[in-house]
């Protein structure tokens, strides 16, 4: 299995403890000590710190036993992330994540990517998270199936070593046609649409960049925008969509006149996909280029206004 953020930095033995509620600590000594449980293909001892993306291994006669972790499995969530698959290989699994669904649980979150993987076990391992995508932002998503998959990625997405494209439609159309947003930003104590809002705060603010450029028209209301954001924080690109009078179509957040009036033959959500990732592989270190198509309701949208995809 693999260690999720909930546990890094935990010891080891308290970690068997929480997960095997029924394990003495007789017998997780003695797994331990006799190298039946192993941290990334190593002996491990009870006083070993976990890290988020290690890969634990453990015996399967503990697996297998009635106080073994239990893994909610569904046929109708693997076949579902098949079907988003762009990209897998032995070492990364990549996925065109559509709008509305979420990367991770939460308090009124019930159904996510990271819970539907629990359907796509393979030789017991779960892909794991190594970067976030909005609920309602669509686009290229990549999990990592091993440990030192997930530690690469985890590092060149740390050090912006991944190139990130979205695509969106902005309302009204930025007055440049390119440039470079450089803003701080900082959580807002203002929660709008039932959820977190974050704000430019040059004080108390984290560094924010992103570049743009307009690819196209509607006359002066629509724009077709490609933003390349160099720092990745939580919703950077819609908030920097804003600072420059340009908030995104469809964004209840930060946009106060989110559509136009006459909209009905559009999609009526944000209009924000996450088109490219520019990265070499995390083990073979080949240059690779990640593209998600957009989905048919984008496509509308894209249509609608005579953009070209």
């Amino acid at each position: 299995m693999i260690i999720q953020s909930d546990d890094d930095g935990q010891r080891l033995d308290r970690f068997l403890k929480k997960a095997f509620p029924e394990l003495t600590y007789g017998q997780s000594q003695k797994l331990i000590r006799t190298g039946q449980i192993r941290i990334n293909a190593k002996r491990a001892k009870s006083d070993t710190r976990l890290q988020e993306g290690d890969e634990l291994r453990l015996p399967p006669s503990l697996l297998n036993s009635k106080d073994a972790p239990k893994i909610e499995f569904s046929q109708k969530d693997r076949d579902f992330i098949a079907d988003m698959i762009l990209h897998e290989d032995d070492y990364i699994l990549v996925l065109n994540k559509p709008a509305g669904l979420a990367v991770q649980g939460g308090s009124k979150t019930n159904r996510h990517i990271d819970g539907m993987l629990n359907s796509y076990i393979k030789k017991g391992i779960k892909p794991r998270l190594t970067h976030r995508l909005d609920k309602d932002t669509s686009g290229v998503l990549i999990l990592a199936k091993t440990a030192e998959a997930a530690r690469e990625l985890t590092h060149d997405f740390q050090s912006h070593k991944i190139q990130k494209t979205y695509w969106a439609l902005t309302y009204p159309a930025p007055q440049q046609s390119d440039g470079i947003i450089d803003a701080k930003i900082a959580k807002s104590s203002i929660r709008g649409d039932g959820g977190e809002m974050m704000t430019h705060d040059e004080n108390n603010g984290q560094k924010a960049i992103t570049e743009f450029e307009v690819v196209d028209h509607a006359g002066k209301d629509i724009a077709f925008v490609a933003f390349y954001p160099k720092t990745g924080r939580t919703h950077q690109i819609r908030v920097h969509a804003k600072i420059i009078g340009a908030p995104l179509l469809g964004d209840r957040k930060y946009n106060d006149n989110p559509f136009p009036p006459e909209s009905q033959d559009i999609h009526h959500g944000l209009h924000l996909h996450a088109r490219s990732l520019s990265l070499s592989h995390p083990m073979t270190k080949e240059p690779m280029e990640l593209h998600a198509p957009l989905s048919k309701a984008f496509e509308k949208s894209w249509k609608y206004y005579g953009f070209s995809v």
